[in-house]
């Protein structure tokens, strides 16, 4: 005997196109776009970003001949803009919208409903029982009218029906969760606002100059998707003075930096008035919703280089960047392409308060600027700028040169303290360490979007509170006359935990008790 399959019917197009979109709408789905989204953002941290530095990446590809381009190809380098990330992005949100609106139009409906409808038996409840007043009590329908005011006051919503109350509460429970999913959702839409107009970018400025809010001044600029130059602020600011109060007090933190002061004069915009106004750490400038954070500090010594035509090549502040954490040391490299006949190269220490030992090295004690020298050897040669291929400012690279100055050769190195001049064998020309001043780093953020991410990131916490704590309840009371005597019943249901069903039954209890005349059920006029 055959059997025959039933034959089931085919979903067609629309059919198709339902069942997506339910699978896309659902809650589960979202949670794990959710986290998705989450380990798709994971490369972004491990992966040199072309938008923070081109150059970075591109040495990284070098580097790694055979994963390199793969990674590249796979749009590791460009995590956040890259098509994968963004449908992820776009698949998310849509999600969370087709969650929320359904979800909203139910909840909706449910609020204009009234209270379920009484059970038959309150008995079966997980939470019931049961008084009898006395006879001086009042009638069933004066006891349901005082039951409901109790139920009110205790926070349900209720009805009063065929001989019974029905309420009901924690309606707030499902809007905390509704608001939870709208706060995500807000702040993912945002946060895609700010991908789009928000820049970034740092700056290093030295003691009496200025910048002024453009892409040229700018030493790195991190632009939004959708930026555009022309949504850059027109403001300058100039350091004048930087303080760094050092720890003179303490034996074992001598010297160690307390505190640092940034005095800059502000100018909001062109034609406004300067005003006078300060940076310190964790305290940044604000102007037009760019905020500036001083992030390093270090010292600038002013260098004039002249070259074996005696005309001057170079002269002005040169950035050295910091060795240790105290200051104590900071790395001196001046490029000097004008210089002729051969271009000149400097790489050094710049020693805020020298001390040479017994051994003839010389070395800072102290962070402040007591006893300034500057410590180099000295190089010519192509420097390889002529080649138009980019290069870190704070690295020299002497393979094309040839050493002038240093230690290990018969010249021996440069040393030079402020106002000395040193000059250079072969008549290559001089070099002078006219000066010193102190130069700050600021990182300079606009984000428009930030006050949005932070609305929308307090209400999904306060929604999240309110849908975690509140409780679903359902309670009914039912009153009647038998022999004499007004008789209640009443019974609680929970919709979702039970937990403290129990102490609210006993709430509820000693709200009766203290209305009626309740007979005690250890009475003989108890039946």
């Amino acid at each position: 005997m055959s059997t025959q399959q039933p034959t089931l019917p085919s979903l067609g197009f629309r059919g198709t196109l339902r069942f997506i979109w339910n699978q896309l709408t659902s809650m589960r789905t979202a949670l794990m776009l959710l986290l998705l989204l989450a380990v798709a953002a994971v490369p972004g941290s491990l992966f040199p970003q072309r938008r923070a530095g081109a150059d970075v990446v591109e040495t990284w590809i070098e580097d790694n001949p055979t994963l390199g381009p793969i990674m590249d190809a796979l749009g590791m380098f460009d995590v956040y803009s890259s098509p994968w990330f963004s449908a992820i992005y776009l698949l998310l949100m849509v999600s969370l919208v087709g969650c929320l609106w359904p979800r909203g139009r139910q909840h909706l409906k449910t609020l204009r409903q009234p209270p379920a409808r009484t059970p038959r038996n309150l008995k079966r409840l997980p939470e019931y029982g049961q008084l009898v007043l006395e006879t001086n009590g009042p009638t069933p329908d004066e006891a349901l009218v005082d039951a409901e005011k109790i139920l009110k006051k205790a926070g349900y919503r209720t009805q009063l029906r065929d001989g019974s109350v029905g309420a009901e509460r924690g309606y707030t429970r499902e809007i905390g969760n509704i608001l939870f999913h709208f706060g995500l959702l807000g702040v993912i839409v945002f946060m895609g606002i700010g991908g789009l107009y928000k820049y970034e970018g740092q700056k290093i400025i030295v003691e009496g100059e200025g910048f002024t809010n453009n892409l040229v001044s700018y030493d790195s600029f991190t632009p939004g998707t959708a930026f555009s130059e022309d949504r850059l602020h027109p403001f300058s600011i100039a350091l004048e003075d930087f303080d760094v109060v050092f720890d003179r007090e303490s034996e074992s933190h001598y010297g160690q930096a307390l505190d640092y002061t940034a005095a800059m004069q502000v100018t909001p915009a062109p034609g406004a008035e300067t005003y006078a106004d300060e940076i310190k750490v964790n305290d940044p400038l604000t102007i037009d919703g760019v905020r500036i954070f001083l992030v390093g500090n270090g010292y600038a010594p002013n260098i004039t280089v002249t070259d074996g035509n005696g005309d001057v090549a170079y002269s002005g502040p040169v950035i050295a960047q910091i060795q240790d954490p105290n200051v104590n040391s900071s790395l001196v490299v001046l490029k000097v392409p004008d210089a002729r006949p051969e271009q000149l190269g400097f790489v050094g220490l710049f020693l805020p308060t020298s001390y040479t030992g017994d051994d003839g090295v010389a070395i800072s004690i102290d962070p402040d600027a007591y006893n300034p020298e500057l410590i180099l050897n000295s190089y010519y040669g192509d420097i390889g700028l002529d080649s138009g291929v980019p290069q870190n400012v704070y690295v020299l690279d002497t393979d094309t040169m040839t050493e002038l100055n240093s230690r290990d050769n018969d010249n021996g190195g440069i040393t030079l303290g402020v106002g000395d001049t040193y000059e250079l064998p072969d008549n290559m020309g001089t070099i002078t360490f006219d000066s010193w001043d102190r130069y700050i780093g600021l990182d300079l953020h606009y984000d428009p979007s930030k006050w949005g991410v932070a609305i929308f990131a307090s209400l999904a916490l306060v929604a999240l509170v309110i849908s975690l704590y509140v409780r679903r309840r359902r309670a009914w009371v039912k009153a009647y006359a038998q022999d004499g005597h007004t008789v209640i019943e009443y019974g609680l249901l929970a919709r979702g935990e039970t937990f403290g069903l129990r102490d609210e039954n006993i709430k509820l209890r000693q709200s009766f008790d203290n209305t009626w005349p309740v007979i005690p059920p250890d009475t003989s006029e108890d039946s």
